[in-house]
């Protein structure tokens, strides 16, 4: 009975775990779910909270700091020392042996120390909360990246399943075809050519079907490593093709104005410039003096045995309070060159800055000219598809009317099929260049 509960309970957990996870996602859905499950998200939230962590520990650096301390020894043999005897009586120029102090001894002392000036704690604090906003920008980069890796997975996902859906139907389409020319054949009206054509086609339909199935399964893999479940669950897509494409041919994007300082790459290179400033700083700082409090206090007792436990035993207290200060005067250069090095670093976070904001605008240029692309090939795929159909349509008809060729027949086939997975990679286009331009100009909108 005991075992049997057992397995229940880890039943019934590992139930409860796998409702955590949907079923089905539209791209919205699957967005949201990824931004909160992607391994690489969550890391970039961690280090969020390890940044704020350190922010405080290099705050309380300059808050006071108490610590403690006991110390206990036992002189396995005492130190001997030599006074004159006169001293005791003796003779001039004689000495006497003697042993001061105890064989044991214990102190426990408290000290609180306390910082008032440090040119380095000041820039620390500074370092801190710019440290704290290269996470933030780092975290705001990563969900701009996963977003943008869970639409592309998405994509394909549905690629695969409409390219597999158009193949199957174009399957059927030609094995009809091949039933109907070879029963002509056979009956002593065509030609056996006509029969060895389309065989061929319909083992390049199957073969193609076949690495195509074989796609999807990799594709729902990625998606579901994206998303940051486990890469063999099974899951169902709500959204189609051809609903998300048409949701994202909007020209309002390449209307808008680029701010480039707005951009979370630019936000990253600006922070290196701050950070590099503030290491200039540093590097300054340390030829400034440090000065610093403290007050201590504690109980020492001293005895030939070990009698420190006993509560008749005596301790004597002692205390005091004083100040260090630190004044750095020479150190053979070696705090010009550390200065000088820093300022180099500064020189050559500025040239990157300046050379991440032109690589920028040229980013987003080139990135809504491929939108532009991607919307106008598109319609024009689109027309090419209805064309390519008329056209197999037509060369069908006449094939099985006795004035066209199978060679025509298979071109115009061919023709249509390839115009078939142009328009559906045009739909995957438009999408993923949507989300391209969304990710370099930090502008998302939901689906």
């Amino acid at each position: 009975m005991k075992h049997i509960i057992i397995c229940f309970l880890i039943l019934s957990s590992f139930l409860g775990f796998s409702q955590d996870i949907p079923s089905s996602f539209s791209l919205q859905e699957a967005i949201d779910y990824a931004l909160e499950n992607n391994r690489t998200a969550k890391n970039a939230e961690r280090d969020i909270t390890a940044a704020k962590k350190q922010k405080w520990e290099t705050t309380a650096t300059g808050l006071p700091q108490l610590d403690a301390s006991i110390n206990y020894q036992n002189f396995l043999k005492q130190q001997v020392s030599v006074v004159p005897a006169e001293f005791f009586g003796g003779n001039p120029g004689e000495f006497a042996e003697v042993i001061f102090g105890t064989k044991q001894n214990a102190v426990a002392t408290a000290t609180l120390n306390q910082l008032l000036f440090d040119g380095s704690y000041l820039v620390g604090l500074q370092s801190a909360k710019v440290f704290l906003e290269i996470s933030e920008n780092a975290k705001v980069k990563t969900d701009l990246e996963v977003r943008k890796a869970v639409i592309n997975a998405y994509g394909n996902v549905l690629l695969a399943e409409e390219s597999i859906a158009i193949l199957k139907r174009n399957i059927e389409v030609l094995k009809k075809n091949l039933y109907e020319t070879t029963k002509i054949y056979e009956n002593g009206l065509g030609e056996e050519e006509s029969v060895e054509q389309l065989q061929i086609t319909l083992s390049n339909v199957e073969s193609n079907l076949k690495n195509t199935e074989r796609l999807k399964d990799i594709a729902y893999q990625m998606l579901n490593i994206t998303l940051g479940i486990e890469f063999n669950s099974t899951i169902q897509l709500t959204d189609t093709l051809e609903t998300l494409t048409v949701q994202n041919i909007s020209l309002e994007a390449l209307e808008n104005d680029s701010n480039v300082e707005a951009t979370i790459d630019y936000k990253i290179a600006a922070n290196d410039k701050r950070s590099k400033e503030l290491l200039l700083k540093l590097e300054k700082s340390k030829a400034l003096p440090t000065l610093s409090a403290f007050l201590n206090g504690g109980y020492n007792s001293f005895s030939d045995d070990f009698v420190f436990l006993d509560s008749n035993n005596r301790w004597f207290g002692f205390s005091a309070v004083g100040v260090n200060l630190n004044l750095p005067i020479f150190s053979s250069g070696k705090r010009s060159a550390a200065t000088q090095r820093a300022k180099i670093n500064l020189e050559k976070s500025t040239d990157l800055l300046t050379e991440t904001e032109q690589r920028l605008n040229l980013q987003i240029e080139t990135a809504k000219s491929n939108y532009r692309f991607a919307v106008e090939d598109y319609a024009n795929k689109k027309q090419n598809l209805a064309l390519a159909e008329r056209i197999e349509q037509k060369n069908q008809t006449k094939f099985f009317e006795g004035v066209g060729s199978s060679f025509e027949l298979r071109q115009a086939q061919t023709q249509l099929y390839s115009a078939q997975q142009e328009f559906l990679q045009t739909m995957l286009d438009v999408i993923n260049s949507k989300a391209e331009l969304e990710t370099i100009t930090n502008q998302t909108s939901k689906f």
